[in-house]
């Protein structure tokens, strides 16, 4: 069965969402970023995608205190991303309570220190973001563009150890209009082994049932949830009907 993760997205303190990574198309959605996790928990939902928006902007790690009330709160399996650039960020990121933390700009910019952490944390909880934009990857909260191809940057990663990818086409964040299923499908066709996260696009139970069909192992989704477009009884039911 295909893992469902939903994701909170965090600017000052609140549950936000963007629309292709644009900080100024930003919507919110609720105040208590803990009050969603503990409704999603409550319909059997086990693992959480937390990214901190304000820490991506600014490089480095600014909700901890949203982390850190959501783990102390939930049992959720928390991974956490969003602006941790330094060993001081993967430390505050930890201690309050993630369990993986997915990093992305730092691979790019200094893949010296990603590689120390997955050497000393292991590929169990450190996760490689590939955040793509015409398959070259973006950083910097996806407001740069590097001259880095994805699938190059992949190879490289996963012959360092790398287990756990979540790859987002920033082209279809927030977009609802479908994720990049034929992007997920060459992925996996290179890296068979790889514990592929699909993340963007999602818009409807259609699109998650494609990726599994796909044999896409995981899917974040977010502003679908928080739209409508699925509701947590859906996600419920799918969970008990494996």
């Amino acid at each position: 069965m295909i893992e469902l993760i939903p994701a909170i997205d965090i600017i000052d303190g609140k549950c936000v969402r963007l629309s292709q990574g644009d900080y100024d198309s930003k919507k919110v959605y609720n105040e208590n970023p803990v009050e969603v996790a503990k409704e999603m928990e409550a319909h059997g939902i086990r693992r959480l995608h937390v990214v901190d928006l304000d820490g991506a902007a600014s490089h480095h790690v600014v909700n901890y205190n949203v982390l850190d009330r959501i783990t102390s709160q939930t049992s959720l399996i928390v991974d956490f991303g969003g602006g941790v650039k330094s060993d001081e960020d993967l430390k505050i990121a930890f201690e309050n309570g993630a369990q993986m933390v997915t990093g992305g700009s730092i691979a790019v910019k200094n893949p010296e220190l990603f590689c120390h952490w997955l050497e000393v944390y292991g590929s169990e909880k450190i996760i490689l973001g590939a955040d793509v934009k015409d398959r070259k990857i973006a950083v910097n909260g996806w407001k740069d563009e590097s001259t880095c191809e994805l699938f190059p940057f992949l190879k490289e990663y996963v012959e360092k150890g790398i287990q756990k990818v979540i790859c987002t086409d920033i082209s279809c964040d927030g977009m609802l209009q479908g994720p990049s299923i034929e992007l997920y499908k060459a992925m996996l066709e290179e890296h068979p082994d790889l514990y592929l996260i699909a993340s963007g696009g999602v818009s409807s139970m259609e699109d998650i049932r494609a990726l599994e069909t796909a044999g896409v192992p995981a899917v974040i989704f977010g502003k679908a949830l928080y739209e409508g477009r699925i509701t947590l009884k859906e996600i419920e039911r799918m969970m008990q009907d494996y």
